[in-house]
């Protein structure tokens, strides 16, 4: 059974709870790591223990491909809070569009949702969206790569080896 990882602050915890049935319908098991309810809540403790859940079932499922959302009110406070940490490629997203080109280009693992933004019924039918594309992979996994190995540690700021300069041609994106 896939598992995901869920998480929100108070102003995402009514879709939290939406989503959490919804998957729990489509058969994962999901892993709740706050908030109980809508009292006040930090968003950065729910990021943070997201991203440690996330990377525990990383390592028990490294092939999955999909493993956390994260709901506040806009999607971006968790979604700024998260992507702190190097394993994860989070991703805040109000359309398919979106969803779809952060899955096929840059592998996301976490989706971020403004409870406070989409309606649930949208919310719902992106996260299907999410949990049906995959990752293209081909040059797309090099540069999934140099994010991996950027030193996130490091004060000073660590540039990925690759290309710096501007393409004499408009790439293909």
């Amino acid at each position: 059974m896939k598992k995901i990882v869920l998480g929100s602050d108070h102003a995402g915890f009514a879709l939290k709870q939406k989503i959490a049935a919804y998957l729990a319908q489509k058969g994962f098991e999901v892993i709740d790591v706050g908030c109980l309810d809508e009292g006040s809540v930090d968003y950065p403790a729910i990021s943070t223990r997201l991203a440690e859940a996330v990377q525990t079932v990383q390592s028990e499922s490294p092939q999955q491909g999909h493993y956390g959302i994260l709901c506040c009110g806009s999607g971006i406070g968790v979604c700024i809070t998260v992507n702190r940490f190097p394993w994860i490629r989070a991703v805040e997203a109000h359309d398919h569009n979106t969803v779809i080109l952060s899955r096929n280009h840059n592998n996301s693992n976490v989706l971020c949702l403004g409870g406070r933004i989409l309606a649930p019924e949208l919310a719902l039918t992106l996260i299907e969206t999410w949990l049906e594309t995959p990752f293209d992979g081909g040059r797309h996994q090099k540069r999934v790569d140099m994010m991996t190995d950027m030193q996130v540690d490091n004060p000073v700021h660590h540039r990925p080896k690759g290309r710096m300069d501007a393409p004499k041609e408009t790439p293909t994106c």
